[in-house]
């Protein structure tokens, strides 16, 4: 098994090891396994050379006098001489303390500890390789590494546990490896690291030594974070895939146009979905969750991407997701009962947080986390040791990921995806909640697109989908999302899902947006949304940018700009977004279901009416009750002419009188059709 590097103890056979001297002096023999070679010999620090002598199985055997010491093998095959460090002449590079601390859960910053890290050990520099494979029977390096040494690199197994470790000299970064595991079965299978921090572009199941140089320059960015609570601060977030917003671009290229488009219509944040290559047919699992996606250049442009995006203040969001494959052993699901599972799951959002700066993790479909009855029929789940259907293990994982996140990184983001009603995601874990920052609120979204896709004519029986989410908006964190879950894979873009004719699917669009923008809860957009995208998304085709030369779209990505900036600096609008007290329904005398009004207020007597007429007639001097008497001022109206509007509103203020003392304050006040207005109170 040592000439094919499967035996789990390679270094009990291979390196220097002691030998008997019939004199009684120290010996020490070393075994070399170079099966194709012409002749092995040993290369010493004082230059001095031992010729090996060949032995079965590809083995070369030799002695000298006294104790192990440094050494190179010189290896000559076909006429050519090549001298390498010998990787089974050294100790583990991992102590039995860390290797407690990974089985037990406690060890910080994983990544250091498995995968592949270039280090020196004492005067030679190389690159300690680390796996965590419970089941393997053996493992091995594979790729250009081997080929330089004439050798399979087996590994060595450390414990019972199946930690794997082996230190390769002259190994560097931009060096390719994957891993053949050797199964119960008796199979070898090839797979990239789970750790690897960088995957090989050539090949699928392979991965490449990788170390940054890069100096981050988003200091300020960094302390501002770290002094702010992002749910008492405005958050309009532009989600895209990085591969398909244009064509061609990649972590280098994207950041000028990106900042461009992201600061013009006036985003705070960007979420990019997953960096990392997806998992294809028949491979044993992703490339490495560590590992950005070579396609789009390397890990160091990436982190030179996110700098960029901070020094212009602009904050970074992940798509993550925390199951599916084992990144520790190869297995096909997840054992969130195992504390070291749990521990390495949450190291590599720690590592995303901690190499790459970003700002914030979305985590998908958590749902399957809280509940072990999720997707699964009768018969299929076994209950809690309580007898109850919620996956305690899957809980306590959450409540110690948002820990670990919020603790070492303040400021941070955690975003959850949860359809399934859980209680308290986004309360404290001391409280029995979560801990996440924001939940993904995903009945508004699917309510109020279904009102939207309506004709006016019904939506004016349908009222309730527009106005349940006032019943539980202030029950958690929430973020509004129109992302690619909600705008693509099968479901129609915000425009082409509208019905009537073009100027009218255009006005709808604007008064919905209107209307999401004023309404409790931070913004998610996907991208081309922004400015009407026509054609399904697909990761291989890029937005239709063309769209901006027509009039509407260029008219409807403006709105989008002077939204966002009016939301940003109007406290309103997002200083007390989960406080019931400050908001407030606002109707006209007269009950009118085609017409949605609510008031906002901020800690400072800060007032703002958001109105909405999804009728596709004009509300003409519409009567309408509100709080106060004074002059409102009429800060945005999706029907004005520069956002493709017909021009029709209130001259940009309106006034509201008592009629008598005693009674409401009262104003008149003209909705255009299809519209949603923005008024704040002049004090």
């Amino acid at each position: 098994m040592i000439s094919i590097g499967g035996h789990p103890q390679p270094h009990s056979v291979l390196g220097p090891h002691p030998a008997a001297s019939g004199t009684g002096s120290r010996r020490t023999e070393i075994r070399v396994l170079r099966p194709h070679a012409d002749a092995v010999s040993l290369v010493f620090s004082d230059g001095t050379t031992l010729p090996l002598s060949p032995a079965e199985d590809g083995l070369w055997i030799g002695q000298h006098d006294g104790d192990p010491s440094f050494y190179r093998v010189r290896t000559l095959r076909d006429g050519r001489a090549s001298t390498i460090g010998d990787p089974y002449r050294h100790a583990p590079t991992l102590s039995e303390e860390d290797r407690r601390r990974i089985r037990n859960g406690d060890r910080d910053r994983l990544w250091e500890a498995l995968g592949a890290n270039a280090r020196p050990i004492g005067t030679e520099i190389g690159v300690a390789f680390a796996i965590w494979a419970p089941r393997a029977e053996a493992v091995r390096i594979v790729g250009p590494l081997a080929e330089t040494a004439g050798a399979p690199l087996g590994m060595r197994r450390l414990d019972p546990q199946g930690i794997w470790e082996l230190f390769v000299p002259d190994a560097s970064p931009g060096t390719a490896y994957a891993y053949e595991i050797l199964t119960d079965a008796g199979t070898w299978v090839r797979a990239s690291d789970p750790f690897g921090r960088r995957a090989d572009a050539a090949a699928l199941t392979g991965s490449v030594v990788d170390f940054s140089t890069h100096i981050w320059r988003d200091g300020a960015w960094m302390t501002r974070r770290a002094a702010t609570r992002a749910v008492a601060q405005p958050m309009s977030v532009y989600q895209l895939h990085l591969g398909s917003w244009r064509d061609g671009l990649g972590y280098a290229t994207i950041a000028e146009p990106l900042i461009e488009h992201v600061l013009g219509s006036g985003f705070t944040h960007v979420e990019f979905l997953p960096f990392t290559v997806p998992a294809a047919a028949g491979r044993i699992r992703a490339t490495s969750a560590y590992a950005p996606d070579p396609r789009y250049g390397t890990s160091d442009e990436l982190r030179s991407l996110i700098d960029r995006l901070h020094r212009a203040g602009i904050g970074v969001l992940l798509e993550w997701e925390p199951t599916g494959i084992h990144p520790l052993s190869y297995e096909t699901a997840i054992d969130f009962d195992d504390a070291a599972v749990r521990a390495a799951v949450t190291a590599n959002a720690l590592y995303w947080f901690d190499s790459f700066h970003i700002d914030g993790l979305r985590l998908r479909s958590i749902t399957g986390l809280l509940y072990l009855d999720h997707a699964r029929g009768p018969g299929e789940w076994t209950p809690n040791i309580h007898g109850g259907r919620e996956n305690l293990a899957g809980i306590r994982f959450l409540q110690d990921l948002n820990r670990a996140v919020h603790r070492s990184h303040p400021g941070a983001v955690t975003i959850a995806v949860e359809s399934g009603r859980f209680p308290g995601v986004t309360a404290a874990p001391e409280h029995a909640g979560l801990g996440f920052t924001l939940k993904w609120n995903d009945g508004w979204a699917e309510e109020s697109l279904r009102y939207m896709r309506r004709t006016p004519v019904e939506r004016a029986h349908h009222e309730g989908e527009m106005t349940f989410s006032f019943v539980y908006a202030f029950g958690e964190n929430y973020l509004l999302p129109l992302g690619h879950d909600e705008t693509s894979h099968r479901t129609a873009n915000l425009l082409t899902g509208l019905s009537g004719p073009d100027a009218a699917r255009f006005a709808d669009l604007r008064a919905f947006l209107g209307h999401m923008w004023g309404h409790p809860g931070k913004k998610l957009l996907f991208m081309g949304q922004e400015f009407g995208q026509l054609a399904e998304w697909t990761t291989g085709t890029g937005l239709e940018w063309d769209l901006l030369e027509q009039p509407p779209h260029a008219a409807l990505l403006r709105l989008i700009g002077r939204m966002n900036e009016t939301y940003r600096s109007t406290a309103p609008l997002w200083e007390y977004d989960r406080d019931r007290a400050r908001f407030d329904r606002r109707g006209a005398p007269t009950w009118d279901p085609d017409v949605i009004a609510f008031e906002r207020r901020d800690a400072h007597g800060g007032r703002v009416l958001v109105i909405s007429n999804f009728d596709e007639t004009e509300k003409s001097r519409l009567a309408l009750d509100l709080p106060v008497e004074g002059i409102w001022d009429e800060i945005l109206n999706t029907d004005d002419v520069e956002y493709g509007g017909t021009g029709s509103g209130n001259d940009g203020w309106i006034v509201s009188r008592r009629s008598a003392p005693g009674d409401a304050p009262q104003a008149r006040i003209t909705l255009p059709a299809r519209s949603t207005l923005w008024l704040r109170y002049r004090k």
